[in-house]
């Protein structure tokens, strides 16, 4: 596996979240685009967040089962130990820490997230749609839950009033990524993760994904699942007007950019198989007009 960071013995905290920002910027275009729009603090936060997300993540996808296995076992042992107050020169680790310290983000959060990774290595097939949530709000739910934390609400709303909308953006940026990645899931991971009992609703089965072929029947399949993600973000962007107003902007483009690649999917005609829905620059340039109006 490459190494995404070079561990330097005194590296400083601005240091730490210069490196998680080179990590996002990398791997999450889409997502570094958005949060370029936060302020400093902030945007040094979520920066923080991707990273100590993104890490575990490539492991597991990026790794063989058994070196994954332990690359994550470990991630986990030095974050609990970090978190307990031992010391790190882990510049993702050092950031992560100050984050959730700051910002009173509950830890749970963190485990939640650790324990799909580790799903990740063995299930590869989700019977029901209750089920593949479970799995969202580990990988993704949980992300919007602790940018509420960062970001803040609204003295007119209230906690739960943001968790709601929060998890149902981070469902709807997962599914998205779910979608666009259909192909490159199963002819690398093996991985399927449209729910089971919803492709024998339109007829499919693991054949059909392995043969990569986009037939009508699977177009069906593509819209509909495509309207259950517009709900989701339709729901989540009710909800970006109870956050403080500074953080609003940010998230609402974010939200608009990762939707924009449901319309990338039908413009290439549901072809996921072969071409990867993604935004250029100037698309995502125009989208922030917009996004700012409805923030």
């Amino acid at each position: 596996m490459k190494k995404f960071v070079h561990v330097q013995v005194n590296m400083t905290l601005d240091q730490a979240y210069r490196e998680c920002a080179r990590i996002q910027e990398k791997h999450g275009k889409s997502y570094y685009f958005a949060t370029r729009f936060f302020d400093r603090e902030q945007r040094h936060a979520v920066n923080a967040l991707y990273a100590f997300f993104r890490l575990p993540d490539e492991m597991v996808d990026r790794e063989s089962l058994e070196n994954a296995t332990k690359s994550l076992e470990k991630w986990e042992s030095d974050w609990m130990a970090v978190m307990a107050g031992a010391t790190t020169t882990h510049p993702v680790l050092m950031a992560a820490k100050d984050v959730f310290d700051r910002y009173q983000i509950p830890t749970q959060y963190a485990s939640d997230f650790l324990e799909v990774m580790k799903q990740d290595l063995s299930k590869t097939r989700y019977a029901n749609y209750d089920e593949l949530r479970g799995y969202m709000f580990g990988s993704a739910a949980v992300v919007g839950l602790m940018l509420t934390h960062i970001i803040g609400w609204d003295k007119s709303s209230s906690a739960d009033a943001v968790r709601g909308p929060a998890t149902a953006l981070g469902e709807a940026m997962q599914l998205t990524n779910f979608l666009r990645d259909i192909g490159e899931d199963y002819r690398d991971r093996g991985r399927i993760y449209l729910p089971q009992d919803e492709l024998a609703h339109f007829g499919l089965t693991d054949t059909d994904i392995a043969n990569g072929i986009v037939t009508p029947t699977f177009v069906e399949m593509m819209k509909w699942q495509i309207a259950r993600a517009n709900a989701l973000y339709e729901e989540a962007n009710e909800g970006i007007k109870l956050l403080n107003s500074k953080g609003r902007f940010p998230v609402r483009l974010a939200s608009d950019l990762y939707r924009f690649i449901l319309d990338k999917i039908e413009q290439n005609h549901y072809d996921v198989f072969t071409k990867r829905a993604s935004t250029s620059f100037v698309e995502k340039v125009k989208t922030i007009p917009l996004s700012m109006i409805y923030a």
